[in-house]
């Protein structure tokens, strides 16, 4: 138990060291730079981590574009520039929310597509089982089940 609690002490403080190593070197002249490097960043996937930011990521490709950001930042290219810049080099993917094109309909209307068509099977699905399994008996056969079961217990018996 000990161990454990050792452990995860442990983990907690390695995981603030790392969390820490992100955004603390760079410098800037006025906090409102500072928001503006925070948003763009946090609008940049990360390429190794992919469900990240680049803000949160710890990846070095991650550090690397951070600083890269910062620089073209420090050049006094504004954040369009810089997100044409990045989309043009890495493709749409470095974007959490790419613009709506040919070349990015699979990924807006990909995931409605796939619920229509799960909804689809499903609505089939339950329509064929509601409707029962389908009747195997001739009409005279059926004809025989229904006297069957129409005769009460003790009476008459006939032969099948």
């Amino acid at each position: 138990m000990l161990k454990s609690l050792r452990l995860f002490a442990l983990l907690l403080v390695f995981s603030a060291a790392a969390s820490a190593f992100t955004l603390e070197e760079f410098q800037f002249d006025s906090p409102g730079q500072e928001a503006e490097f925070r948003e763009l960043i946090s609008k940049l996937r990360c390429l190794v981590c992919q469900n990240e930011s680049l803000e949160g990521s710890q990846a070095d490709l991650a550090q690397d574009l951070r600083e890269e950001v910062y620089g073209m930042m420090r050049e006094g290219k504004s954040k369009e520039e810089i997100l044409v810049f990045l989309t043009d080099r890495y493709g749409d993917f470095v974007l959490y929310d790419p613009p709506l094109k040919p070349s990015t309909y699979v990924l807006w209307f990909g995931p409605f597509v796939l619920i229509g068509i799960a909804a689809f099977f499903m609505v089939r699905s339950l329509v064929r089982s509601r409707a029962g399994p389908p009747s195997s008996l001739s009409e005279s056969e059926q004809e025989r089940l229904q006297q069957l079961l129409d005769t009460p217990p003790g009476g008459e018996d006939k032969p099948l």
